[in-house]
């Protein structure tokens, strides 16, 4: 599946705006403030409220009052859309996801959820999954789609009024385009890595999967690859050879007391440094390389400022191996402040955001004609983001 557009109302800075046909590796920029890190957490969001419940998801960003756009009017919603690409009956369709959130008696509500998208070529989208406040239906014979002459079977349900229908109904094979986006959204990657909770000794025993949003089971992660997949192993290890001086070997190392953790081998030494001992910049190169080598990768990752901690020269490199991620198969969202890694991207891949009135504003450098004309002449975007050729922002 691939998300084509997101359109955002008052979900903070965002009081109306859409990000329209995104492309499979989106890099977005903007000055401090101007909303990157609000955009990445539509996604967190989403996922929050599918994993707990829209209530939870709302607290841990410090409650409606704080989520609701500034200056909104008493009675307005949160509102998110979000258009995406998929297979139905063994055809691509463009399923359009809508969630409006409100408040009754001081309590965050469902008061709308809709999943959409037309049974042919012609003719209005039709609901397949449609809630207000906890009640609604959903089609349990989706695979006759296109049989127009075929009478679409609803099936009434409940769920609670603060939690989403794709929860509870995403769970059953009957309700295909909702157990097929409740999949996608538990599977998206929303990176929020710290490099102290990735170093150190872990229980060896625990999720090894994929990495952490935080990338603390770093070492389970690696141990897991190590065993499992070693020429892909093999091949992380090789490009920390080719980035990191002296690195020479990585080795996931069980301790006595049953823990585990890394070991990094340099060549100029006969003993190894354990994570504990190694550079920030190595540890964050190490876990990237283990999450975009995934041998089950995400549909869809979301990393803010990749280069922070990273040797300016290898941003050109990580930029390049997340572009081929998202060839592969997955989507990728970056955001970054930095030139080096810039200038590895291309036009048709660049959002960037701007304030105006303390809202947030979402624009393309493919749309700038100033922007579209040098890079067309052979400049490169990072270039022309240092030198202040993106309207309304100051780098």
């Amino acid at each position: 599946m691939h998300i084509e557009s997101i359109r955002l109302r008052n979900f903070k800075s965002f009081k109306d705006a859409r990000m329209p046909d995104i492309p499979d590796y989106c890099v977005v920029v903007g000055a401090n403030g101007t909303g990157k890190s609000t955009l990445f957490d539509v996604f967190g969001f989403l996922k929050d409220c599918l994993t707990f419940n829209v209530r939870r998801a709302l607290q841990t960003r410090g409650g409606f009052s704080q989520v609701i756009s500034r200056g909104a009017d008493p009675d307005s919603l949160i509102e998110i859309e979000i258009q995406f690409r998929m297979k139905i009956a063994d055809i691509s369709r463009l399923v359009t996801y809508i969630i409006n959130i409100g408040q009754k008696n001081n309590r965050p509500i469902v008061t709308r959820e809709i999943l959409r998208y037309k049974r042919g070529v012609h003719g209005s989208p039709f609901h397949f999954l449609d809630f207000s406040e906890g009640s609604g239906y959903a089609v349990t014979n989706e695979e006759d789609v296109d049989k127009q002459d075929e009478k679409l079977d609803r099936e009434k349900q409940s769920v609670g009024s603060d939690v989403l229908a794709i929860k509870g109904l995403g769970q059953f094979e009957r309700f295909k385009a909702a157990n097929a986006f409740r999949q996608l959204i538990e599977n998206w990657h929303v990176s929020d890595f710290h490099i102290n909770l990735a170093r150190g000794s872990k229980d060896a025993a625990g999720e090894d999967e994929h990495l952490s949003i935080t990338g603390d089971n770093l070492q389970l992660v690696a141990r897991n690859i190590h065993e499992n997949a070693p020429e892909t192993f093999e091949k992380i290890v090789d490009i920390m050879t080719q980035r990191v001086p002296g690195i020479s070997a990585v080795t996931p190392v069980p301790t006595p007391d049953g823990r585990l953790l890394l070991s990094f081998q340099d060549g100029a030494f006969r003993d190894p440094f354990i994570d504990k001992y190694v550079s920030d910049g190595t540890i964050k190169m190490f876990a990237y390389l283990v999450l975009l080598y995934d041998p089950e990768p995400h549909p869809l990752l979301c990393v803010e400022e990749p280069e922070n901690q990273l040797y300016p020269k290898l941003l050109w490199e990580l930029a390049e191996e997340f572009r081929t991620y998202a060839d592969h198969g997955g989507q990728v969202f970056v955001s970054t402040h930095s030139p080096d890694f810039l200038n590895a991207i291309e036009l048709d891949e660049v959002f960037w955001l701007v304030k105006r009135a303390g809202y947030t504003e979402i624009r393309r450098a493919r749309e700038d004609k100033q922007i579209a004309a040098f890079m067309a002449d052979g400049d490169q975007m990072g270039y022309l983001w240092k030198q202040g050729f993106f309207e309304g922002v100051e780098p």
